[in-house]
C-alpha cells in the first residue's frame, strides 16, 4: 500500500524498505512514517515483519532496499549505539534488561553518557521514579529478580534515560496481569504528554486503538491498511480480516 506523503517533517520515515535473515525476505517494500510526538500502532498478526520493521529503524537489522530517516537525516546502515545517541529508544519484545545488574545499575546504562549533568541525571531518576515507583523500591535489587511487570517498565525506563525523540514499543503488554497492562498503558500517555514519539507493536487491539493517533496494519511483510485510529474499531472488517479478532 503506498502511503500519502506527511504534511511535516516526520521524526521516522520508512520508505520502500526490504529486509531480508539470510535468504528470507521478510519486508517487502515498508512503507511509514510517525510525526514528532506522536503515538502510532502498528498491527498485524504474528510473523509479518512488525519486530522486523522495529529492528530495521534501529539498525539490528540492515534493509537490502530502501531507506529510513531521522529529522530528515539518512541514518540507514547506522549502529545502533549511534541511533540511540540520536534520539531513538528501543524496549524490545524480550526486554534485554541486565538481569545480574541492579535496578539502578540497569538505569545508569543510559544516564552515564557524555554530557550529562550530574544535576540532570538526578532530575531524569526522579522523573522515572515517579512514574514508576515500584523501581525506586527495588533500586538496588536485581533486574533479573523483578516479575515480568516491573522488568518491562524498567526496560521503558531505561529508555526513558535517554531523553528520546521517539520510542519503539515491542509488545510492551505481552503477558502481563491487567493490572499492569494498566500501567503500561497509562506511561504511553505520559510520553505523549511529553511530546515523545512512540511507535507501538502491540497484540492488544484495543489498547494499540485507544493509545494511537494513528495505525498501521501489515499483512506478508508489507503495510496493507493505513488511518485514524478513531476511523477504526476491534468490529471493523479490515480487522478482522487483518488480524482474525
Amino acid at each position: 500500500m503506498t502511503e500519502t506523503a506527511p504534511r511535516t517533517e516526520p521524526i521516522v520515515l520508512v520508505e520502500d524498505v526490504h529486509t531480508y535473515y539470510g535468504k528470507s525476505h521478510i519486508l517487502h517494500g515498508v512503507t511509514l512514517h510517525v510525526q514528532p510526538g506522536e503515538v502510532v500502532g502498528l498491527l498485524g498478526r504474528n510473523g509479518v515483519g512488525k519486530s522486523t520493521t522495529l529492528k530495521t529503524i534501529m539498525g539490528l537489522v540492515q534493509p537490502s532496499r530502501g531507506s529510513v530517516r531521522l529529522d530528515g537525516n539518512a541514518i540507514t546502515g547506522l549502529p545502533t549505539h549511534k541511533l540511540a545517541r540520536l534520539g531513538i529508544g528501543y524496549v524490545p519484545e524480550d526486554r534485554r534488561i541486565f538481569g545480574l545488574l541492579t535496578v539502578m545499575e540497569n538505569l545508569r546504562t543510559g544516564l552515564d553518557r557524555k554530557g550529562v549533568t550530574e544535576e540532570r541525571k538526578a532530575a531524569l531518576l526522579d522523573k522515572v521514579f515517579t512514574y514508576f515507583p515500584v523501581l525506586a523500591e527495588r533500586s538496588n535489587q536485581a533486574g533479573g529478580t523483578l516479575s515480568g511487570g516491573e522488568q518491562q517498565m524498567l526496560a521503558i525506563a531505561r529508555a526513558m534515560m535517554l531523553e528520546p525523540k521517539i520510542i519503539l514499543l515491542d509488545e510492551p503488554t505481552e503477558g502481563l496481569m491487567p493490572r499492569m497492562v494498566s500501567q503500561i498503558r497509562q506511561i504511553i500517555d505520559v510520553l505523549h504528554r511529553e511530546g515523545v514519539a512512540i511507535l507501538l507493536v502491540e497484540q492488544n487491539v484495543p489498547l494499540t486503538l485507544e493509545a494511537s493517533e494513528r495505525v498501521y496494519i501489515m499483512e506478508k511483510g508489507l503495510v496493507c491498511h493505513h488511518c485514524a485510529a478513531s476511523e477504526i474499531n476491534v468490529d471493523d472488517p479490515v480487522v478482522k480480516q487483518y488480524l482474525g479478532v
